[in-house]
């Protein structure tokens, strides 16, 4: 069983994101499918900016499900994508020998759809020794209640449910720390939806940061036009 007291680290985890596809995405209907997709980039850019290894994998490219979201493959340029036929990720060898390559215990699951693509890895993966994180606001089901049962399902089998923000601020762990800090707002302020509409304002309200430069143009131009 996973260790739930222990949090993982950029040096001991790695992600996994599973057949993004527009196929798949197509019967998508837990989620809003357009938050689902920022919120994948999301944590794909968090991770190739903490050089957290990342799986790439899809199933049945040219004949059914389409090539993997052009958002994920422009975070990852030239990576290798494991290509398969079977539902079940852990079922590839070229699957399995990918996620042993990286050398990490800790594996972060996304992916879709969570009843059959994630759900089925997960529990083979937890199976085999690894402890699994499933991002579930990044993981798209057929219905509410597939996605929910699937993620009981993990549950029970000892995977341990995250969403996208908690599952990348787990990587920098401490404000102090400045290597990764001003890469991480950047792509929080454009991904972060709330939080990141939080930070913007933080930033150029509260610590007098300059403004983007096409902002300041429209609030200049406004400032002229009241005055005038």
């Amino acid at each position: 069983m996973p260790n739930y007291l222990k949090l993982y680290t950029p040096q001991d985890s790695a992600v996994v994101f599973i057949d993004h596809q527009p196929q798949m995405l197509f019967g998508v209907s837990n989620i809003d499918r357009s938050l689902l997709i920022n919120n994948v980039t999301l944590l794909a850019k968090v991770a190739s900016e903490f050089k957290v290894p990342a799986v790439l994998t899809a199933v049945e490219t040219e004949s059914f499900s389409g090539y993997l979201w052009p958002q994920l493959l422009d975070v990852f340029p030239g990576q290798p994508v494991v290509e398969r036929s079977s539902m079940n990720a852990w079922d590839d060898a070229g699957f399995r020998k990918a996620i042993e390559a990286t050398g990490r215990k800790n594996i972060i699951l996304a992916g879709l759809w969570t009843e059959v693509c994630v759900t089925w890895p997960a529990l083979s993966m937890l199976d085999a020794g690894y402890t699994i994180y499933v991002v579930e606001d990044c993981c798209g089901a057929t219905s509410v209640a597939a996605h929910d049962a699937a993620l009981s399902r993990m549950v029970q089998a000892g995977a341990i449910r995250l969403t996208t923000i908690p599952a990348l601020l787990e990587w920098q762990r401490d404000w102090a720390k400045q290597e990764h800090y001003n890469a991480l707002m950047a792509v929080l302020k454009q991904h972060g939806g709330a939080y990141g509409s939080g930070i913007e304002y933080a930033y150029t309200m509260v610590h007098k940061a300059p403004q983007s430069a096409k902002v300041a143009q429209v609030v200049s131009k406004k400032h002229a036009t009241a005055t005038a």
